[in-house]
């Protein structure tokens, strides 16, 4: 395996996925977390677990470039592409047993799918091209 390269991708991947889960969160699902706040903590209370929602990002991104780089590396972009839809949909199912199981509105149970699903492919498009086997050559 490629530490150099693994770690790369990890960091980049962390960066992308806390990037966009402040674009997605915190601006373009603000509007749908306010008319339904009564299903959340209130933000002060929030904030105080901000560490577990970075640790999980943490494994998250580190899972997927592990897995990456173990089964899939070296198979380009369109892969990559693959590999995060796969992903991305297999992740982010928990967003309709959510729906099915609390009263959360269909469509932010819609946007939370679309957007992880999303993400996930941007961070195969990025993972496939930071991330080469030993012996490949550099981009």
């Amino acid at each position: 395996m490629n530490m150099k390269r693994l770690l790369l991708a990890i960091a980049a991947a962390f960066v992308i996925t806390y990037s966009t889960d402040f674009l997605v969160h915190g601006l373009w699902l603000r509007p749908d977390y306010l008319a339904a706040q009564s299903l959340w903590r209130p933000a002060e209370e929030m904030r105080t677990f901000e560490h577990w929602v970075t640790l999980a990002q943490l494994i998250a991104v580190t899972t997927f470039v592990i897995l990456w780089a173990k089964g899939f590396a070296g198979r380009g972009i369109v892969m990559g592409i693959v590999f995060g839809l796969l992903v991305g949909m297999s992740q982010h199912v928990w967003a309709i047993v959510n729906y099915v199981a609390m009263p959360v509105p269909g469509a932010l149970a819609a946007k939370w799918f679309l957007a992880g699903v999303a993400e996930a492919v941007v961070l195969g498009i990025v993972t496939s091209l930071i991330y080469k086997p030993r012996g490949t050559s550099e981009p």
